[in-house]
């Protein structure tokens, strides 16, 4: 089935510093941030991707919204091939597909009013003036919003970081966008304002059909958001199913180690060490085999030759492990 927004093959590297051997060999060092990724996303459905730092999730994000090109693959919405894309159709696509970035303080200029950074969206995209007041009304509505006063004089540092989380929500909204990427959209604010924008987010995905895809450490969010989750390692797919079934049942070792380093409250949480040791490894080249393999405690010889696929084990679950 055709999704609203489709990755084919999607990878991209980046070329890493030259050391004198690669000098002398001719060699071009790359690192390998996202290695030929396939995924659907359809009208209304929101997805989280789960993993380590450093694993390409952002990478992916922004590939998605043809903010970062592709090495290789394609990434089509509503058919079209972004990449492709003539100078009408791309700004159809910017004013439908927005982000939401991590740190609002990074997000807004700081020389410009909160008045001025929500209507820069519309001026760029060339949206009606007449539509300018009733969208901005909407927008802050939606964000939650309506008692901030003074937009035209006001300037980032002059208020809370939740309140300019909400601001940064706006702008992203006041476009009225079908697809929309968060990248790790609460992790820089308090628990308890955390809660605000979680409610924000979701209600306003409802309201408007979003498609979403909530890039994020937290499986609290995903959960909550999200009606299905992919877990990414080492620019690669490793799990992707339905949300609950994937709390519940995760299959891949890494999924599970995600789930059981989740902290609780419970007085007889286990104090088991984790199954898994270290940190991700640096990816300077596609790595043979399993990229998991090093780490894994289920590891066989098959895993240090062969990559697994990722593929399809029924009721709407991917995975891509020798075990399974």
């Amino acid at each position: 089935m055709n999704g609203l927004i489709e990755a084919q093959g999607l990878s991209k590297e980046f070329p890493t510093p030259k050391s004198l051997q690669d000098w002398l060999t001719g060699k071009r060092p790359v690192l390998t941030a996202v290695n030929g990724i396939d995924l659907t996303i359809q009208s209304g459905e929101s997805v989280g991707l789960l993993g380590e730092s450093g694993c390409g999730k952002t990478t992916t994000g922004r590939m998605l919204l043809n903010l970062v090109p592709p090495s290789s693959g394609r990434v089509l919405f509503d058919g079209q091939d972004v990449r492709a894309m003539d100078a009408k159709s791309t700004r159809t696509f910017r004013r439908n597909a927005q982000l939401v970035f991590q740190n609002p303080y990074d997000a807004l200029n700081p020389r410009f009013t909160l008045y001025r950074s929500l209507m820069e969206p519309l001026v760029n995209c060339r949206v009606d003036l007449n539509e300018h007041e009733s969208r901005l009304q909407r927008a802050l509505k939606r964000a939650q919003l309506m008692q901030l006063e003074h937009l035209d004089d006001t300037y980032p540092h002059e208020i809370s970081g939740g309140q300019l989380q909400r601001v940064a929500l706006a702008r992203a909204l006041i476009l009225e966008p079908r697809f929309l990427v968060a990248d790790e959209p609460v992790s820089m604010l308090d628990v308890s304002v955390r809660a605000g924008i979680l409610n924000v987010l979701r209600d306003v995905g409802g309201e408007l059909g979003l498609s979403a895809l909530y890039i994020s450490h937290d499986l609290a969010l995903v959960r909550y958001l999200c009606t299905r989750t992919i877990v990414m390692y080492l620019g690669r797919f490793v799990e992707d199913a339905p949300t609950e079934e994937l709390i519940q049942r995760p299959l891949h070792p890494y999924t599970q180690a995600l789930i059981k380093a989740v902290p609780s409250l419970r007085v007889n949480q286990s104090r088991e060490p984790l199954p898994i040791m270290g940190a991700i490894p640096d990816a300077p080249a596609s790595p043979i085999g399993c990229g998991f393999k090093d780490r894994c405690p289920y590891a066989m010889p098959r895993c240090a030759t062969e990559s697994p696929n990722f593929r399809d084990v029924g009721h709407g679950r991917k995975v891509a492990c020798h075990l399974i």
